[in-house]
């Protein structure tokens, strides 16, 4: 006759097994509830925009410019994947927007607090951006007071006006 050797190791294997197939059982008996209960306890599902109106993607923006001068000033509506709206570059700022995203990155987030920033004016131009930008929600406002803030609208164009075009840094 065989002896079988229950080492420490091997018992929590067996709790360990015992424990999950408990919790299936758990999980399945929950299912068991009627279906008219169930779906008055879930929630209800979001609508993508683009899928309650398929001449819209989910990726829609709104860009007011001030004191840009040159004619750039204005209030322009973007929306990209496909390019589309008013916006007078909307195939370029849909691209711009698409180098800037990265995987973790904010592709507006504000210039870091407390960096080393050159104290450099770029005018007075003032930017704010807001709607929706790959499923999530965007208000960003920008400026060209300093070096990081000149570098984090250059970033951004043809999105924002390119005002090195203009003679300004």
């Amino acid at each position: 006759m065989l002896q079988v050797n229950r080492s420490a190791p091997a018992r929590r294997l067996r709790r360990l097994l015992f424990v999950a197939a408990g919790s299936l059982v758990a999980v399945g008996s929950a299912s068991v509830a009627p279906a008219a209960a169930q779906a008055q306890a879930a929630p209800l599902p979001l609508a993508s925009p683009s899928l309650t109106d398929p001449g819209r993607s989910g990726d829609h923006l709104t860009v007011t410019v001030r004191n840009a001068g040159g004619g750039a000033d204005g209030t322009y509506e973007l929306s990209c994947h496909p390019a589309g709206g008013d916006h007078p570059d909307a195939a370029g700022a849909c691209a711009a927007l698409d180098r800037g995203a990265r995987w973790g990155k904010d592709t507006f987030a504000p210039a870091e607090r407390g960096g080393f920033c050159t104290m450099q004016y770029g005018g007075p131009a003032t930017a704010r951006v807001t709607g929706t930008w790959a499923g999530r929600p965007v208000d960003a406002r920008y400026d060209r007071s300093n070096g990081c803030e000149i570098d984090r609208w250059d970033r951004l164009v043809p999105l924002l006006p390119d005002l090195r075009q203009q003679g300004r840094p």
